[in-house]
């Protein structure tokens, strides 16, 4: 005779409100099923989120859960600029762009320097030099915090490029070159009610703040020399011989890894002072001076030599390619 084995109670297999699964029998939480779907609650059925605690709890999830830098978001009808920094004062002017000033006081405020130099395939070179301020192209769309943002090239009045570091190209055919410094949220950095910005005329020279006249000229009239009376007794004498040519100043670098010896610093010249460089280094790598357009190439532990005259003023850096050292600068007044 085959015995069938017996069929558990049905309150073994069901959880009643009455009692809740812990503290249900040993041999009911072992032969129980749990039902599908959605956990249940102790002691009773699952929780059921209504719409609006749903929607929340998205956003909550989203806020949480995004990675990026932290944003301001402002009700409709106001501007992105009010919104956004509470650094320095927002003025009622604007710039050309239509950019609102923000306004800061003399000793938190940055400065800017340009200088311009004629590219060997067309066009300017343009550097910057700037004080108490960083250029952060990662938070640009934040809010306005001081010393921090980016630039704007003006070219003959007209906006034409963003700088998001210290160098930039202008294309040929312009005449002036406005660069002018703007806070992250778009603002424009401003002392005593002026915008903070530096102008050259892209002759490399900087531009007076009046339009200077320059007086009429005339040519003088070239006159022969007069003659050198001869000497009443005795040969004349014979003519200095001509000086020697200056050598100038000899730099010697040294680069070992990421390591330049003596340290980078900046090497004071005077325009047409002669300069050579005697530069050796472990790997091989390409020298460039800025400005000058002119190059070495570097062999591991060969002394490598360039010379030039430094025929333009403003401030140059000496760096590496490959390896993207700076080596020095060169300020030439």
């Amino acid at each position: 005779m085959t015995h069938r084995p017996a069929t558990p109670p049905v309150a073994a297999r069901v959880t009643t409100r009455a009692v809740p699964p812990a503290a249900a029998p040993p041999e009911a939480r072992s032969r129980g099923r749990r039902p599908r779907g959605r956990r249940p609650r102790a002691g009773g059925h699952p929780r059921r989120v209504g719409p609006a605690a749903g929607l929340l709890l998205v956003a909550a999830l989203v806020i949480v859960g995004c990675g990026g830098r932290p944003t301001t978001h402002h009700k409709p009808g106001t501007s992105h600029q009010e919104a956004t920094g509470s650094s320095g004062t927002l003025l009622p002017a604007r710039d050309e762009g239509g950019h609102r000033l923000r306004e800061l006081p003399v000793a938190e405020a940055p400065t800017v320097q340009a200088e311009a130099r004629p590219d060997s395939e067309g066009g300017w070179n343009v550097h910057l030099t700037v004080e108490r301020f960083r250029f952060t192209p990662e938070s640009t769309g934040g809010a306005a915090l001081p010393g921090r943002g980016h630039a704007r090239l003006l070219v003959d009045g007209r906006e034409t490029a963003r700088l998001y570091g210290p160098w930039g190209h202008v294309p040929a055919g312009a005449h002036t070159l406005t660069v002018r410094l703007h806070a992250d949220d778009h603002t424009v950095w401003a002392v005593s009610g002026t915008p903070v910005q530096a102008t050259v005329r892209l002759d490399g020279a900087p531009t007076t703040p009046a339009p200077t006249t320059l007086a009429p000229t005339t040519t003088p009239v070239p006159t022969a020399p007069a003659p050198t009376p001869a000497s009443p007794s005795g040969p004349a004498p014979a003519p200095a011989s001509p000086r020697p040519p200056d050598p100038g100043r000899t730099v010697v670098l040294t680069i070992s890894g990421r390591t330049v010896s003596p340290p980078p610093s900046r090497i004071e010249l005077k325009k047409g002072e002669r300069l050579t460089l005697r530069v050796t280094g472990d790997r091989a790598d390409t020298l460039h001076v800025h400005g000058y357009d002119r190059e070495l190439p570097l062999s591991p532990g060969t002394p490598a030599t360039l010379t030039l005259t430094v025929d333009r003023t403003g401030l140059f850096e000496v760096e590496t390619h490959e390896s993207g050292l700076l080596l020095t600068q060169l300020v030439v007044r």
